[in-house]
């Protein structure tokens, strides 16, 4: 109790001890100073001292311990009320109402009336004003009907509280009739209801309108009216009606104001004017964690991670408070510099603080560890958490499938549906992918499926993952229709559509469809020209591949990279023009990297030119000295060339580098399970079926035509031992499984790690007619489609 109020206690007490003549209405008003100040306990002892009471001293008391929340006494003092008066039931009402007790304070309202009393304009107000928070819209609509009933349809004050009631229940449509009926009397509190309602429903246009009009018709702004004005800047960007905004606080005098500074360094920072924003952050007389908040996070917004966590570091040494709204920012930050090491540590003044338990932060630390490839620490925090939403495991799921752990992503959001977690548009996106990486036709659909069901609208995002997974299972006829059914559609649209095709076999029609993009005024981007390349190299369309490849920079501004270049070495190996390639490797305006020697030993092999291949293993073996791709590469061509001791010498040396060549495989989908295969392998249960019912495939296929390609038998032995070898190539084994299970009709669907070889080529051409099947193989190169004999990529891969 501080001094003064002591004094004022003690010369009261004394008053009365010594029988001075005190009048009523005196004591009422020092009683009355008491209870505004919130010195409630002080306020009772002087009301059970006073000899004489009246219905102003009991209202007084019963208010001051209902406006501190002390519900219980003020309704003990209510009871024993003499006479109680509507002023007696609305104080206790609006403590009710104040504090949340939604049950407690319509039931004494309705009890209220049925005693007799006429509520007052305040016990409405309260009463909206609960129903506003707590979103009790049917509740806020009987008010609205008793107020019609009562006549306080025309009290500003209940007015107010109805527009602001209606528009935070999401009633904007209503908010804004009984704004505009309201024909006089609108005060500042009225037009701040109605921006705020505009801002918080997400029509910012209308927000700023309103507060246009608010200004014309000459009422001045508060410091409740700018942040909701502020924030619909921010929403549609518009700077130059922000800086009208803050001279409006400027002459207003309202730049002081925490709350007023908060709003306008967000709008500064979400309209990118960082600069603004940093000047309005250093004229703060009081530093706020809000105001610091919103600057970090338009830090983060705009791409300056660095200025974030320098403006962070100066918050913690200043002792600011950091709280769960400051840790997502940093963590952000900190993600985006690839800092795992702050991260860390970070992470450790997560603890400390006691904000590990805040969704918001650990969802957060999830993403910052997933994003930099430590999925063990992203998961051990997910596992933490007592609670998760769709934003945890999206974190989880969509870190898994950026580091390529798409098994691991796909099994994480199998757990989430069945934790019954509604997915959200970007999950669902991640999941696609990692299904397109998998090849997993059969799931992809069923997320698709899912999708549907869901109700949430179509997304670029989605559509686009739609595409591609369609597309890279091989079912380019579905990912046509996702494309022909978009209502939008983005330069990341047509490039899939594009590469579709172009993996396919199916250049031509990919060429045609860049055309269509440029006519319909959408500009490629690098990776359009890297599949446009693609496409022109896999359909031999090499005059074609020049053309864009010289349009690139020339109509664009796109400067090539080491993949167009790769493209363009591919395309001219592919046709025969060796030297041509050779000569663009030297005339590089960039370092050759190991993209561009692979695509430039590719082409040796396939036209096997000897000595070029040795010169680009060379310099793949000093870029990526355990890369096992440019010795069993060059150890083909050694073979292929009949050079066999080069051969073994070569593989001799990548042994004893200790360089480990990636197996290679092959499997097919059925009910949802991946049978896999490798060469001369038999693990799989029905192996022996397989191969018998492979054995009697090669003798249908030879009579029909077919003779083994012994240039792809890369072992130094007899003939027989040789064709034997070809004869077991794990693609054959997954065809001849597909044979047995899939059932006629239904297109056989093989997916392989590496290139097919040209024997297995031929041979599924000779399958696909001799069995009157269609064959999809799908190999890290494209697809091929056999059917009748041919495939689709025309001999051409």
């Amino acid at each position: 109790m501080s001094l003064q109020l002591h004094r004022t206690i003690q010369t009261f007490a004394s008053s009365i001890t010594r029988g001075h003549k005190c009048s009523l209405v005196d004591k009422n008003k020092k009683l009355s100073e008491l209870s505004k100040l919130g010195h409630t306990d002080a306020a009772r002892k002087m009301f059970d001292k006073m000899p004489e009471k009246d219905e102003f001293t009991w209202n007084t008391i019963i208010a001051a311990y209902a406006n501190v929340g002390r519900l219980v006494e003020a309704r003990q003092v209510f009871k024993e009320v003499p006479i109680k008066s509507s002023i007696s039931w609305s104080s206790l009402i609006c403590g009710y109402c104040k504090h949340g007790f939604e049950i407690e304070g319509f039931e004494l309202f309705w009890q209220m009336q049925s005693e007799g009393h006429i509520p007052s304009q305040f016990t409405l107000g309260s009463i909206l004003r609960m129903c506003a928070i707590k979103g009790l819209l049917s509740r806020g609509e009987q008010i609205h009907g008793y107020a019609i009933k009562t006549c306080f349809d025309v009290n500003v004050f209940v007015m107010t509280g109805l527009i602001d009631m209606y528009a935070k229940s999401k009633r904007i449509s209503e908010a804004e009739c009984i704004f505009q009926v309201m024909s006089h009397g609108k005060n500042h509190v009225t037009w701040t209801a109605m921006i705020n309602g505009y801002s918080q429903n997400g029509d910012a246009l209308r927000a700023i309108q309103c507060f246009s009009n608010m200004h014309s018709e000459g009422i001045e702004a508060n410091q409740y009216t700018f942040p909701g004005v502020l924030t619909s800047c921010a929403a549609l960007y518009d700077n130059r009606f922000g800086v009208q905004v803050h001279s409006c606080i400027v002459k207003g005098g309202f730049e002081a104001n925490v709350f007023v500074q908060s709003s306008l360094i967000d709008m500064y920072s979400k309209c990118g004017d960082l600069h603004s924003a940093k000047k309005a952050l250093e004229l703060m007389e009081v530093d706020h964690a809000v105001s610091w908040n919103s600057m970090i996070l338009g830090c983060v917004r705009h791409g300056v991670p660095g200025e974030a966590l320098s403006l962070f570091k100066r918050m913690h040494a200043s002792d600011m408070e950091v709280d769960e709204f400051t840790y997502p920012s940093v963590l952000n930050s900190l993600a985006c510099i690839q800092d795992v090491k702050n991260g860390k540590c970070l992470h450790c003044m997560v603890v400390k603080t006691g904000y590990e338990s805040y969704k918001l932060v650990s969802n957060a630390l999830i993403d910052m560890y997933a994003k930099q490839g430590e999925l063990a620490c992203a998961v051990s925090v997910f596992n933490s958490m007592v609670e998760k939403d769709v934003i945890s495991w999206t974190s989880l799921v969509t870190g898994c499938a950026h580091n390529g752990s798409y098994e691991e992503a796909l099994k994480f959001f199998c757990e989430m549906r069945m934790a019954e977690i509604e997915p959200d548009h970007i999950i669902i996106a991640s999941v696609l992918s990692s299904c397109s990486e998998l090849a997993l036709l059969e799931l992809g659909q069923q997320v698709h499926a899912d999708f549907l069901k869901s109700g949430l609208e179509a997304s670029l995002s989605i559509d686009n993952s739609l595409m591609t997974m369609y597309a890279n299972c091989g079912y380019l006829e579905d990912a046509k229709k996702v494309f022909n059914s978009m209502q939008m559609r983005n330069v990341i649209s047509w490039t899939a559509l594009i590469v579709a095709y172009a993996q396919n076999g199916k250049g031509k029609e990919s060429v045609r469809f860049y055309d269509e993009m440029i006519a319909s005024g959408i500009e490629p981007d690098f990776i359009t020209f890297i599949g446009l390349l693609f496409a022109c190299s896999h359909t031999g369309l090499v005059e074609h591949g020049k053309k864009y490849f010289d349009s690139m920079k020339k109509d664009y501004g796109i400067r090539p990279s080491a993949d167009h270049y790769a493209c363009m070495i591919d395309l001219l190996g592919r046709a025969g023009k060796i030297q041509e390639a050779e000569k663009l490797v030297n005339e590089m305006d960039i370092a050759p990297d190991a993209t561009v020697w692979k695509a430039l030993l590719a082409a040796c092999r396939v036209h096997g030119s000897t000595d070029l291949a040795e010169k680009a293993s060379i310099a793949l073996f000093q870029l990526e000295p355990q890369d096992a791709a440019p010795y069993v590469m060059l150890s083909n061509i050694y073979s292929a060339a009949g050079k066999w001791k080069d051969a073994a010498k070569l593989r001799r040396k990548m042994k004893l580098k200790g360089v480990n060549k990636e197996p290679g495989y092959s499997w097919i989908e059925m009910n949802g399970v991946v049978h896999t295969f490798i060469s001369e392998g038999r693990s799989h249960p029905k192996s022996d079926e397989i191969y018998s019912k492979l054995d009697d495939v090669i003798t249908l296929i030879k009579e029909a035509g077919y003779v083994p390609d012994l240039n792809f038998s890369l072992h130094d032995i007899n003939e027989e031992g040789r064709e034997r070898s070809l004869s077991y190539h794990s693609e054959k084994l997954a065809i001849a499984f597909g044979l047995l299970c899939v059932p006629n009709g239904v297109p056989i669907r093989i997916y392989k790690n590496l290139r097919v070889c040209g024997d297995c080529h031929n041979a599924m051409k000779f399958m696909s007619r001799v069995f009157d099947r269609q064959i999809i193989l799908r190999d890290s190169n494209c697809f091929h489609h056999f059917k009748e004999g041919i495939c689709s990529c025309g001999d051409y891969w």
